[in-house]
């Protein structure tokens, strides 16, 4: 996967202009579509990840940050980007099984878990 390349790129999916009112949050997720995925921040991952947009390619991206700094913090709180990544459904875990047993571990090692993950962390475990 090149890093090089946006998500509309990579998904060969361009979304047309709206017609009509956009909110601020859509807007935000067209721009960073359009962004090369090398360049996205932790803050865009996490908002990109929370609406499930771009999970094949962003999952990686995220949980590889989340291998060195498992509390990489968004602009919310620390640990939000873990947080987005725990919440996705089990169907997207049962599609990629590998990138979730690398989670499992990642949160297997959390010596001390922000109260805000730890209901997120139990219910990842249980799936």
């Amino acid at each position: 996967m090149s890093r090089d390349h946006s998500l509309e790129e990579l998904e060969r999916d361009r979304w047309s202009a709206p017609s009509g009112g956009e909110t601020r949050l859509m807007a935000t997720v067209r721009e960073l579509r359009r962004k090369p995925i090398g360049g996205l921040t932790v803050e865009d991952m996490r908002l990109l990840i929370r609406q499930d947009v771009g999970l094949a390619h962003l999952l990686p991206l995220a949980v590889e940050v989340l291998r060195s700094d498992p509390l990489a913090e968004g602009d919310l709180y620390e640990g939000d980007l873990l947080a987005a990544v725990l919440t996705r459904s089990a169907e997207v875990w049962r599609e990629i099984p590998e990138l979730g047993r690398d989670v499992r571990l990642i949160v297997s090692e959390l010596a001390d878990v922000p109260p805000a993950l730890q209901r997120d962390i139990e219910v990842f475990l249980t799936r």
